[in-house]
Parts: C-alpha cells; structure tokens; sequence
C-alpha cells in the first residue's frame, strides 16, 4: 500500500475510528487500488466513502507530496502482474514447492526497485521497455530446467479495462502463453541469480541511477 494513503489510518484513528474499523479502511483502500470498486460489496463501499468523507483533504498544488514509488505506474504494472499470478497458482496446479518463473522474476524487479529508489519518471519509463526483451530472455535460459504450464498474459489487463480506464501495456506480446514453474531448490537459485542481473540492468540503463557528472563552473 503506498505510504502516504496507509499512514490515513492513523488519522481516522484519531478521528475517533475503531481499530477495526481502520483495518477494514486500509484493506479495502488496498483491494480497489490493485482490482477496482466493482465486485466491492455495498457495505464495504459505504465504509470507504465513510472514511474518505471523514478525512481532510489533501492539499494540492505545488506544496503537495510527491508519488511514493509505490504509487508510481511502473511499479503498480509490475504488482498487478505479479498478483495477477499468485492468485492463480492454485488454478495452474504448481506443486508444493514449486515457483512460477515470471513470479520470481517479477518479485525480483520490485525488490530491485525498492532498493535502488530509481525516480521512474519518463527517462527511467523509457528506457525500461527494454526490460520487455530482457525479461523475455531470463525466463528462456531457464525453460529447459523447469516444467511448462501455461498462463493466459492477456486476461488480467483485459479484466481490469473492463473495470477501469487503464493505459497499462501488456506484460508480454499478445497470446503469450508459457509459462515454467521451477523446483524449490532450481527456484532459489534463479532467484539468487536473476536479481543481481535485475539490479545492474538498472544501474546501467535508469537515468534516474546513473551519477551525475560535476556541474561547471
């Protein structure tokens, strides 16, 4: 949850709300950030509309804070594909131990994002299509180590337009279906390789992580 909107909790707390009734707020804010409000039941509905009757308006302009990386389109894309997948695990039939490859690859990219706060404005966003082949070619040099499912790339984004205006693009190229599932111990070591290769991709090609030569006189 992005950190300025969880950190509302705290106020309605002092507004008076209930522990409980903060954590359903802060569930169900969270729910319709990554989903939508439509299969939100009306009760719920009344609950967030609620509270965000009761909080104080932000102000706008200038003085206002800035997005959380969190908050940023990219990083929400990558989220919503990575839940998008974990909430079909069950479905695809993963064994125990088992790790869907673009789960673990995804996972990885946020964890590289977080740790190296890149800016993700336009120059940053612009320069990460290139993670498109990339990620492309990741998940291909360890295919023939893992067992191949398969997992329709085109249904979360289409279900989500369904529910909302959305400019995200697709995750993969259209009708992209496979999908490897990694042993326990083969997952560990694509994770332990695949994140360092995440975080220097980064480094070399984000504007944002780049230094900055010195200013002149």
């Amino acid at each position: 949850m992005a950190k300025d909107e969880a950190s509302r909790g705290e106020e309605l707390r002092e507004l008076g709300w209930t522990a409980e009734e903060v954590r359903q707020y802060e569930e169900l804010w969270d729910y319709r950030q990554r989903w939508g409000a439509i299969n939100l039941e009306p009760e719920d509905r009344v609950l967030l509309r609620r509270a965000e009757a009761a909080l104080p308006k932000r102000a706008q302009g200038k003085g206002s804070q800035k997005k959380t990386l969190k908050e940023k389109a990219h990083y929400r894309w990558l989220s919503f594909y990575r839940d998008a997948m974990l909430v079909s695990a069950d479905s695809l039939g993963l064994e125990a131990g088992e790790e869907a490859a673009w789960v673990i690859l995804l996972e990885e990219e946020l964890r590289a994002l977080e740790q190296n706060q890149p800016v993700l404005g336009l120059p940053d966003t612009l320069k990460a299509k290139g993670l498109l082949a990339a990620r492309e070619a990741w998940i291909d040099a360890i295919a023939g180590e893992a067992r191949l499912l398969s997992f329709d790339f085109d249904a979360p984004l289409e279900a989500l337009k369904l529910q909302e205006s959305t400019n995200w693009k697709p995750l993969r190229s259209e009708g992209a279906r496979s999908y490897p599932v990694l042993a326990a111990d083969r997952a560990a070591t694509f994770r332990a390789q695949v994140g360092p290769e995440l975080e220097a991709w980064m480094r070399a090609n984000f504007p944002s992580l780049k230094t900055n030569e010195p200013a002149s006189a």
